[in-house]
């Protein structure tokens, strides 16, 4: 026999206040004397499953109560590719469709984002009155998935498309410029339902658990990529970056917190990560002034970073005309379209 419970608010730490007699505290008391009452020879398994273990009261997560914890992460490279086979074998697939490919595509994607890249792949073979889902379907579902619908309704002016351009390229061609970066495997100016009026794809080879400091630094470069396109081309700002900007800052504020990637804190958290299944909100636990060094630090780290990007694009000026004139004109470009023209030479000049 198999119980089944899933434990959530109702099973929190108990505040210790007089009288006991809440709901929370009787469906807990309940729950662990029948786990009590159970025989070893009684054939009864019980499973329980949380989002928030970090609240759950002791008494019910010490040793005796529940033998085994399982914690389910996000799955890794194989793991993706597993999980997109078994919830393709409901369709029909063409013979060019790489799991592989579209499993390191999805990074990061969960199990229930994996499944619906598969539906959305079948909805847009359907949509298009075909038998067969082909390696384009989903790759465009990994991008619905992500980003949203393309938002086909959207028109922008002929600036403002100039200004995405230069934009997403800033993104690539900075992330081209630098080692340890993942390839580009795509970048658009096509507005999706998101929000967004564009986006570059990276996509990694491989598995990587761990990054370096020049790696989140670079990652952190390309990030203000877009920014720096547009103050180089136009001598102007916009409010495109604002997503760009969230997440650096974000990464900034993580290497001097929490991975100890500052010389003036050494290995001294200075934030911890509270609701790890539930998005991964942080609380810093330091003075006022250390805050107050922190934000300094972040501000910092970021500017240096955003002048690089700068002067990579400065360098690189004729391609980053060449490749964002190009964008503007096909709207979206592949990873190997991006490179063919970065690697091209430019003609040689005739000479008496």
């Amino acid at each position: 026999m198999v119980y089944w419970y899933n434990i959530g608010k109702r099973l929190k730490k108990r505040d210790g206040s007089l009288g006991g007699n809440d709901e929370r505290e009787q469906t807990l008391n309940q729950l662990l004397t029948e786990m009590d009452g159970f025989e070893d020879n009684s054939g009864v398994i019980i499973l329980a499953a949380t989002n928030r273990p970090e609240s759950l009261d002791p008494a019910l997560t010490r040793p005796g109560r529940f033998d085994r914890r399982v914690p389910v992460e996000l799955p890794d490279l194989q793991g993706r590719e597993d999980i997109l086979k078994v919830h393709a074998k409901k369709i029909k697939l063409a013979e060019d469709v790489d799991f592989s490919k579209i499993a390191r595509m999805a990074s990061g994607a969960s199990g229930a984002e994996l499944a619906n890249i598969v539906n959305e792949a079948a909805l847009r073979a359907v949509r298009d009155e075909r038998r067969f889902v082909t390696q384009a379907d989903m790759e465009e579902s990994i991008e619905v998935v992500i980003a949203g619908y393309q938002k086909k309704n959207a028109i922008l002016t002929d600036q403002e498309k100039h200004i995405v351009a230069y934009h997403e390229i800033g993104h690539a061609l900075v992330a081209a410029m630098q080692t340890n970066s993942a390839p580009v495997q795509k970048i658009t100016i096509v507005p999706r339902t998101s929000g967004a009026l564009g986006y570059t794809m990276q996509v990694e080879e491989g598995n990587h658990y761990l990054m370096n400091k020049a790696e989140i630094e670079n990652k952190i470069c390309t990030l203000t990529g877009g920014r720096a396109a547009e103050e180089v081309a136009f001598g102007s700002v916009t409010t495109g970056a604002s997503n760009d900007i969230e997440q650096a800052t974000k990464l900034s504020r993580a290497m001097i917190t929490r991975y100890g990637m500052s010389e003036d804190f050494d290995m001294v958290a200075m934030e911890t990560v509270t609701n790890q299944y539930l998005g991964g909100d942080t609380s810093l636990a330091c003075s006022a002034e250390t805050q107050a060094e922190i934000d300094r630090q972040v501000v910092a780290l970021v500017k240096k970073q955003h002048q690089k990007a700068v002067s990579i694009l400065s360098e690189n000026r004729a391609k980053l005309d060449e490749l964002s004139a190009y964008l503007y004109q096909k709207e979206t470009i592949t990873g190997e379209e991006f490179m063919s023209i970065l690697n091209r030479q430019p003609p040689a000049l005739e000479t008496e």
